[in-house]
C-alpha cells in the first residue's frame, strides 16, 4: 500500500503495523474461506498444468529433485506447501524444512515428534496446516507421514 504522505514516527510505525495486520486478516479470511468451502462441497478448483518442483519451489526456494506436470490448482496447492513447511518449522522448533520433489512426490524434511501432529492435524494448533490438509486432498492428493519425513503426493 502506498500513502500519498509522508508519515512522521510514530504514526509511520502505527501505519506499518496496521498494513501488516490487515494483510494477516486477509489471508485468514482466504483460508477460512477455503476450508469452508471445501467442507460444504463447494469447493471448485481452477485446474491447470502445473511442474510440481516449480510449486515447490514456491514454498521453500531451494527445493530439489525433478518435476513432473500435474494438473491442479497451483496458487492452493502453493500456499498449502508454504502452511505444511511454515508449521514444521515453527512447531518442531527447527530452521529450516528442505523440499525434495520426486514427480508428484514431495517430500519435507524434518517434521519432527513436536510437529508431527500439529502438521497431520491430530493436534489443532496450525489452521494453515488443517486447511493444507483439506486442499491437497480435495484436489486428489495426499498426505503421510513417514518417520521424520512429510510425503505429499499430488494427483
Amino acid at each position: 500500500m502506498q500513502r500519498a504522505v509522508d508519515l512522521e514516527p510514530p504514526a509511520s510505525r502505527y501505519v506499518e503495523v496496521i498494513v501488516a495486520a490487515s494483510e494477516q486478516m486477509t489471508e485468514l479470511l482466504e483460508e477460512v474461506g477455503l476450508a469452508a468451502r471445501i467442507a460444504g462441497g463447494r469447493y471448485e478448483p481452477v485446474l491447470a498444468d502445473v511442474d510440481t518442483l516449480e510449486l515447490a519451489r514456491a514454498a521453500v526456494p531451494d527445493a530439489d529433485g525433478t518435476g513432473t506436470t500435474v494438473t491442479t490448482d497451483p496458487p492452493t496447492v502453493q500456499r498449502s506447501l508454504a502452511a505444511l513447511v511454515d508449521c514444521a518449522r515453527k512447531h518442531g522448533g527447527v530452521p529450516s524444512i528442505a523440499l525434495h520433489v520426486d514427480g508428484s512426490r514431495l517430500t519435507l524434511d524434518p517434521v519432527n515428534e513436536a510437529a508431527a501432529p500439529v502438521i497431520m492435524g491430530e493436534s489443532l494448533k496450525d489452521l494453515g496446516a488443517v486447511v493444507a490438509l483439506s486442499a491437497i486432498r480435495a484436489l486428489g492428493g495426499s498426505v503421510e507421514l513417514d518417520g521424520e519425513r512429510l510425503a505429499v503426493r499430488l494427483a
